[in-house]
């Protein structure tokens, strides 16, 4: 059974989510996910496009009230 850790780096700036992406996947098993919250609007494709570079999951992106949601799933 995976864990799903949350980071909650709304009010935080570029690259400041990615930043606190990176550090907690540091501290997790592969399979687990991260979901992080942010107001910075440039997580939105940051995140994603740093997934797809260094080979974990961006499992999704969700709009929610004053945020968004990217969900991140440790692949290696």
């Amino acid at each position: 059974m995976s864990e799903k850790t949350i980071v909650d780096a709304r009010g935080a700036f570029c690259p400041g989510p990615l930043m606190e992406l990176i550090a907690t996947l540091k501290n997790i098993a592969i399979g687990d996910e991260v979901d992080v919250w942010s107001t910075d609007k440039g997580s939105v494709t940051d995140i994603p496009e740093w997934c797809k570079k260094v080979k974990h999951e961006c499992v999704g992106v969700v709009e929610q009230q004053g945020y968004w949601s990217v969900l991140v799933r440790k692949a290696k």
